[in-house]
């Protein structure tokens, strides 16, 4: 497929990723302002790394005609926030080599051909599907393994609560995911009250798909599954005290008309949408932190959804929203 890329060899040239992706002024929509060249992979530097790149100009969002050095071109510039919310977190990715139009496929083993210097961590597989013990997760540290991760076509990126370091949740999320007849800002006022029983630092984002997450830190060591369960016991507070806006109950029959507050996404085998990573949706939308002022004030569901473009345009104006909830991993019981 031509998607694979690995360490260069000597002599062979090397470009900046920019000049590379031809990725140099992006425009509003997500578009980049020059075309990606065609041709054989091209050796670049990144941070010191060299890999290679190629089918740069293949379109993996047809519907917005976004390629694939415009998808090198987002997680280049959003790495400096991206990273710190990856690091010592095992990594999954959803791959679509053939663009999003057609069938896409998670990973989570790393692959045999990556560069000697992408990290791994060999862990042991909770509730895996092919019955394996371990998996040597990739652990995303620098700029050049989301680059070299993007000309896989690794679109969506995927972490859990937990830490490498210390098999412990440092996060709690609650994923609002809205019912047939509901949208994004029915999620909003499901957040609202979110905010008003989850105790500081707490932060919310886009889905970059249907729906909002709300994200709270854990310092104290706690299990995973205690953590579930204890966002478990808020869900159905909220849909005890909201029986027509909320659900807590995953059957599908309760579901029209109203948001699932899904708890379950604390279970330490499953992994949720990272901040700032792109979706798998027909335009180029990602997963982006908002203020609090623009979940209460949003009017209509597009307020609430933002392009790769936008979402690089918002980190230069406002940083990191979500940089209150890093901090050190929690020391264990």
């Amino acid at each position: 497929m031509g998607e694979a890329g690995g360490a260069s060899g000597p002599g062979q040239s090397r470009e900046s990723p920019s000049e590379a992706s031809g990725a140099g002024t992006t425009t509003k929509d997500g578009g980049s302002a020059r075309k990606a060249p065609r041709g054989a992979p091209s050796a670049v530097e990144v941070d010191g790394r060299r890999l290679k790149i190629s089918n740069l100009d293949k379109v993996l969002y047809p519907t917005a005609g976004t390629t694939k050095a415009e998808v090198i071109h987002y997680y280049t510039e959003i790495a400096p926030v991206l990273l710190p919310h990856l690091d010592d977190r095992p990594l999954t990715v959803v791959r679509f080599p053939e663009g999003v139009g057609a069938a896409g496929f998670f990973s989570k083993n790393a692959p045999s051909h990556r560069p000697e210097w992408v990290r791994t961590a060999t862990l042991p597989s909770p509730g895996s599907s092919k019955n394996r013990g371990t998996i040597d997760y990739l652990v995303a540290e620098e700029r050049p393994t989301l680059v070299w991760l993007a000309n896989l076509a690794a679109i969506e990126m995927h972490t859990p609560m937990w830490r490498v370091s210390t098999r412990r949740p440092d996060l709690v999320v609650a994923d609002l995911d809205p019912g047939p007849g509901t949208t994004v800002l029915d999620c909003a006022r499901v957040a609202l009250l979110l905010r008003e029983v989850m105790p500081e630092p707490l932060c919310v984002k886009t889905s970059g798909s249907k729906g909002l997450q709300v994200y709270g830190r854990v310092d104290d060591g706690r299990e995973s599954m205690k953590v579930r369960d204890e966002m478990h016991v808020v869900a159905e507070r909220l849909a005890r005290d909201h029986p027509d806006l909320v659900v807590s109950n995953m059957r599908k029959d309760l579901r029209p008309g109203r948001v699932l507050l899904d708890w379950s996404q604390n279970n330490p085998a499953k992994t949720t949408v990272s901040v700032y990573s792109l979706r798998a949706r027909a335009a180029p939308t990602a997963s982006a932190p908002v203020t609090w002022d623009e979940v209460a004030n949003a009017r209509q569901p597009a307020d609430l959804v933002f392009t790769a473009a936008q979402v690089l345009d918002r980190v230069a104006a406002h940083g990191d929203l979500f940089a209150p909830l890093l901090g050190p991993p929690p020391a264990a019981t």
